[in-house]
């Protein structure tokens, strides 16, 4: 059994614990539980801190829950937020729930026939049984509104002037619920979740402590942050999201190949399962040569083929070569049409009916009056160019201005032209 505090805390992953956590971990498997709010059908990777400390927990011999919130997604947590959340029906929430659970089997083992077999649990199933009078008659009367009026989340809400609803007001007591819900009848002693989260826990060591005359612990991890200040997981277009529908697997590897050197020191520890020795030996080989970005391959290798599979991280790989290195014709027809359009998404499109197409006679026709001036504006530039060599359709180099249209479309319908070393252009045949 691996030393779990120990794991996180040379992976830069350990920002607060219960003083006797370490000594009741020594003891033998224990369960822990991390929460998840299903207010999306995807969790993005903001989310992959948790998910990670999930699976080093299942790793280190543990038995790990992860909690969809199916109840407390319906109310919203206050920390860190300066807004009250949208609510959501039951129907969108079951949805989004059944969509992170999928997406949680990548990472844990749900099911192995070992006794640390990971757990999915929602609050709603034991939540939805209690009564607005039976839960603040049984559970509300053992936390005083001082207490939960000292936690820096609400007073942080009540300082800037948007003021608090009583219901965010009540998350602290129903996710302090869930852990004194889920030690009484699982077996589950230790809460984990992101360092905004230690009031709301500790709220639920102290249910435990006055419902059940019982203990049980507190483990936060830091949020993860971005050296240049901004924020983690944002791109220009939005969030980075695991679902491949919402972000695409070409997207989700360029995301991470793209991280700062500073960032990727920090991020090989955090979002993959490489080891110490082999991590520390990488930033070696980073150090000699940073031109190389060896770091941040290796986190897009990890993460992109945990999140989706190694085929996914292979087409993104061949779709960066095609667009930053070297590639051929075969190359380019081997990416599927989603993967195309994102690699060249924003390069300028012009389109063709395919009969206007087949009646083209030469390839500076194409690319200079019937492309629409897009790619050359006159006949005399484009002809000169194509004599220098300086263009090619398909990858495929291009010496005669006169050559016949024989290029096989790309997913039936494109033509790719490159135009000197950088830039590109699509050329769509429509039917």
């Amino acid at each position: 059994m691996n030393n779990f505090i120990e794991e996180l805390r040379w992976r830069g992953m350990l920002q607060d614990m219960s003083p006797d956590i370490e000594e009741h971990l020594n003891k033998g498997m224990s369960s822990a539980y991390l929460g998840f709010d299903p207010t999306a059908d995807s969790l993005h990777i903001g989310h992959l801190v948790g998910v990670m400390t999930l699976l080093h927990f299942q790793r280190a011999g543990h038995k790990p829950f992860a909690l969809v919130g199916g109840a407390t997604g319906m109310i919203g947590d206050p920390s860190f937020k300066s807004d009250e959340r949208n609510l959501l029906d039951k129907a969108t929430l079951d949805h989004n729930v059944a969509c992170i659970k999928g997406q949680l089997g990548k990472f844990l083992d749900f099911e192995t026939e070992s006794k640390n077999k990971a757990a999915l649990v929602n609050n709603y199933d034991w939540m939805s049984q209690f009564s607005f009078l039976e839960f603040i008659r049984d559970v509300g009367k053992h936390i005083t509104v001082n207490y939960m009026m000292a936690k820096d989340s609400v007073k942080r809400r009540l300082e800037d002037g948007n003021g608090l609803s009583f219901t965010e007001f009540s998350y602290q007591l129903i996710q302090g619920y869930d852990f004194f819900h889920l030690w009484k009848n699982m077996n589950v002693s230790i809460q984990l979740g992101g360092s905004d989260q230690w009031g709301n826990i500790l709220t639920g060591t102290e249910l435990i402590r006055k419902m059940g005359r019982g203990n049980a612990y507190a483990l936060t991890v830091p949020l993860i942050t971005k050296a240049d200040g901004t924020k983690f997981g944002k791109t220009e277009s939005g969030s980075v999201w695991l679902d491949s529908e919402k972000t695409s697997p070409y997207a989700f590897y360029q995301f991470w190949l793209n991280v700062s050197d500073e960032d990727a020191s920090k991020y090989i520890r955090i979002f993959t399962t490489l080891d110490q020795e082999t991590v520390e030996n990488l930033e070696k080989e980073h150090l000699q040569a940073p031109h190389l970005r060896i770091l941040q391959k290796e986190i897009a290798k990890a993460v992109t083929t945990m999140v989706h599979s190694e085929k996914e991280y292979l087409m993104a790989i061949k779709a960066s070569e095609i667009l930053f290195g070297k590639s051929s014709t075969e190359d380019l027809a081997e990416l599927d049409e989603r993967t195309f359009l994102q690699v060249f998404e924003g390069v300028p499109l012009v389109e063709i009916d395919m009969e206007e197409f087949e009646s083209i006679e030469n390839v500076l026709e194409l690319l200079s009056e019937k492309s629409k001036g897009l790619i050359f504006p006159s006949k005399g530039e484009g002809r000169k160019m194509i004599l220098g060599g300086g263009v090619s359709i398909n990858k495929q180099k291009i010496t005669d201005p006169n050559a016949p249209l024989t290029f096989e479309l790309l997913q039936h319908q494109y033509l790719l032209v490159q135009k000197g070393k950088k830039h590109y252009f699509i050329i769509q045949i429509k039917k």
